[in-house]
């Protein structure tokens, strides 16, 4: 529960501005890689019968705790999930499942009644009546029924005292049906996305299949670690910052186009430092910030070895200097620090904010993301980085039969350029669906983005394929007539998809579940609504209620609303 003090305090930062040459010199007093890296412990959600895995059922919180982020910080107020409230962790436990083995989450809010940062319920929010903080998980990159996608209608406030719309039951089903690979999961409230996973509410969640990932003898154990990377701003009393004040406060008192941190955390560790060995090791990186993108890289040039992006592996690995995440954005990785010629690297990033014209982090704080100490000789290492990873990788270009839909980005703004709010297709999640593809089936989607912004594109259920980055010609003659007429094929779409191509990732080719869509191109993406690796439909239900959605993973944009239902057809 929330102290008298503690609500005193939160009302005095609500009341108070904040300057960012505050924000910065809190940023600036944290010293570089004084704190250890932290590993987030983990739950096996599955157990051992007789030598075979069978399913469980966990139960896990949401809970108020602190948190420190800094040696040099007073201990922070978070909402962070755990199996107890003294379990608790910023990121919260990392789940092990097993492929093929359903696992059983009840999902507890034991929140506390008001928020620790502010929200804005001039945007489409979970308002309860009686009080309290909204909140239901979602798995991100996760095959499931919809009744435990984590609808953002489906939300509850603490003991399920009051509970949203599409809220359904207590307890989600994960079947674990998927390819192996790297998942996330964090909350998904209606219009608190942003400000809930801000708090705290995310963590890692890890698909095994021994037949699939023993063979490549990949680095494993304690040489197998999460970088869970997240911008934060804190305010001079070490609690977390987010603006109280909206760019346009007359329709949005609180709402801002995008939050960034001037602090670099991972693992919920500022700058933190990891001692290694001369040796492999295997990274899975997720970039969980708000709407900072990464471009990462080794200080030293020491390369990413690529094994996997978002939830599945690649094809074969690829050998990369830097790698750019979006948010929401996975990197499975190896490092090689055997032959490193120095004993120390830093993990560094490029990647301006907003993405991609905007602030460049060179020379900055924000510029240098962790360290790495490389201990002594090298010692005995028997992983390898394999030749080859898995065929069903590789996409089967679409037939000319194939169903094809425009998705299109709109920004709208004030005359003055501020933006207010963010839409697909023109729409509001209120609308009636008209994405609604056939269980079972591909897709081709053109998405064209009319905005300034990069925009990290998540699919719920469905997995991606990126083939196409196409710039268009005439931007200005297509945009304007778009701003009219909202209609693709009207607007001759395919007279102006035929500038220059801009290559898709090397380390990108795969299924996933994010895929970056570049400002003034339109990208062309593979969406195949059911099982990638086996060509099978899904094992359950897909078409019933409450349905999915896909949506910009800056969550701000989300929030407000660039986020449309994805129902599908028998």
């Amino acid at each position: 529960m929330v102290t008298v003090m503690e609500a005193q305090m939160y009302i005095t930062r609500m009341s108070t501005p904040v300057t960012q040459q505050t924000l910065q010199r809190v940023a600036a007093s944290l010293q570089l890689y004084v704190d250890p890296l932290p590993q987030m412990s983990t739950i096996k959600g599955f157990s051992m019968k007789g030598g075979n895995p069978s399913s469980v059922n966990l139960t896990i919180g949401m809970y108020q705790t602190t948190w420190k982020f800094h040696r040099d910080l007073p201990p922070t107020p978070v909402f962070v999930y755990g199996t107890s409230a003294e379990k608790a962790t910023f990121p919260g436990p990392t789940i092990i499942a097993r492929h093929g083995v359903p696992l059983y989450v009840k999902w507890e809010n034991h929140l506390p009644d008001q928020h620790i940062l502010p929200t804005d319920n001039t945007i489409p929010t979970a308002i309860p009546a009686k009080g309290g903080v909204p909140t239901v998980v979602h798995l991100h990159g996760g095959v499931h029924p919809p009744q435990s996608d984590g609808s953002a209608f489906a939300w509850f406030t603490r003991d399920y005292k009051e509970v949203g719309p599409k809220w359904i039951q207590t307890t989600y089903k994960y079947p674990n049906v998927q390819p192996p690979g790297n998942l996330w999961y964090h909350d998904h409230a209606l219009g608190l996305t942003r400000a809930n996973l801000l708090a705290g509410l995310l963590g890692a969640y890890i698909i095994e299949k021994p037949e699939i990932d023993d063979p490549m003898d990949l680095p494993c154990d304690n040489d197998d670690l999460h970088l869970i990377i997240a911008d934060r701003s804190f305010n001079t009393d070490g609690t977390l910052y987010m603006n109280s004040t909206g760019n346009v406060p007359s329709i949005h008192p609180e709402w801002q186009p995008e939050y960034f941190g001037e602090a670099i955390t991972v693992n919920g560790k500022a700058w933190p430092f990891l001692n290694v060995a001369r040796r492999r090791y295997r990274f899975r990186i997720l970039n969980s910030s708000n709407a900072r993108y990464l471009n990462l890289s080794l200080s030293n040039g020491l390369p990413f070895y690529v094994i996997g992006s978002d939830s599945s592996y690649l094809a074969a690995p690829v050998t990369t200097p830097t790698i750019v995440l979006s948010p929401a954005e996975i990197a499975d990785v190896v490092i090689d620090f055997s032959n490193s010629p120095t004993p120390c690297v830093e993990l560094l990033n490029s990647a301006p904010y907003p993405y991609p014209n905007g602030t460049s982090t060179n020379g900055t704080l924000l510029g240098k993301v962790m360290i790495f100490h490389i201990n002594g000789e090298k010692v005995f290492d028997n992983s390898t980085i394999p030749e080859k990873e898995v065929a069903y990788a590789n996409v089967t270009m679409p037939e000319p039969t194939t169903k094809t839909r425009y998705i299109v980005l709109y920004e709208y703004t004030t005359p003055s350029g501020e933006p207010t709010h963010l839409y697909i297709n023109g729409l509001r999640l209120e609308d009636p669906a008209t994405e609604t593809p056939k269980s079972g089936t591909t897709e081709l989607w053109h998405v064209i983005n009319l905005t300034p912004d990069n925009h990290p594109l998540h699919m719920h259920l469905g997995m991606m394929q990126a083939i196409n980055i196409t710039e268009l010609v005439g931007y200005q003659q297509f945009f304007d007539c778009m701003t009219q007429l909202n209609d693709a094929i009207k607007c001759n779409v395919t007279d102006h998809a035929v500038g220059k191509n801009l290559p898709v990732p090397e380390y990108e080719k795969t299924w996933k579940n994010v895929v970056k869509i570049e400002p003034g191109y339109m990208t062309s993406i593979v969406v195949a609504f059911k099982l990638v690796d086996t060509n099978q439909t899904y094992p359950f239900d897909a078409t019933a209620d409450p349905g999915y959605v896909y949506h910009c993973h800056i969550l701000d944009h989300e929030d407000n609303a660039m986020i449309r239902p994805l129902i599908l057809q028998p």
